[in-house]
């Protein structure tokens, strides 16, 4: 069983929190339990808000969500320049560091994540993330044998 949803956002703040809750009541709706229903929300206000700062010269992105049986999947593409993850980050080692810290809310998050570089054709950052269901909720009945 396999259940998508597609957004295509304007590249402005307002989005990200539009976008937060939408797939926050999708999750509710399935009974995913809160607490990966809040960490899905976290990883995916990162993503979507590091396209809104970083993504020079794009007016829009995409982000898609798919629930795979008990695994939901997040992926945000942006037109932008691109980036580097591995120096992304860097600067994040500091507590007090401003950049790279929503990459490792990402990967402290995440069960999965790949960032795809697409120099001068933008980015593609892929998170995934194991469900837990209430029991006897939609999300439940939905994965079931």
């Amino acid at each position: 069983m396999k259940v998508t949803i597609a957004l295509r956002l304007p590249r402005d703040a307002a989005s990200v929190a539009i976008t937060r809750q939408i797939l926050g009541a999708e999750l509710e709706v399935l009974g995913v339990e809160k607490s990966i229903t809040e960490d899905i929300q976290l990883m995916l206000s990162e993503a979507c808000s590091n396209v809104i700062r970083h993504a020079q010269d794009v007016d829009e992105y995409t982000v898609s969500a798919e629930l795979v049986r008990d695994k939901f999947v997040i992926t945000v593409v942006d037109t932008g320049n691109g980036f580097d993850p591995e120096t992304a980050g860097a600067g994040a080692d500091s507590p007090m560091a401003e950049s790279g810290r929503g990459l490792q809310i990402m990967r402290a998050l995440a069960d999965d994540v790949r960032f795809i570089n697409r120099k001068r054709k933008g980015a593609i950052v892929c998170l995934e993330k194991a469900l837990k269901f209430q029991h006897d909720s939609p999300g439940e009945l939905l994965i079931a044998p």
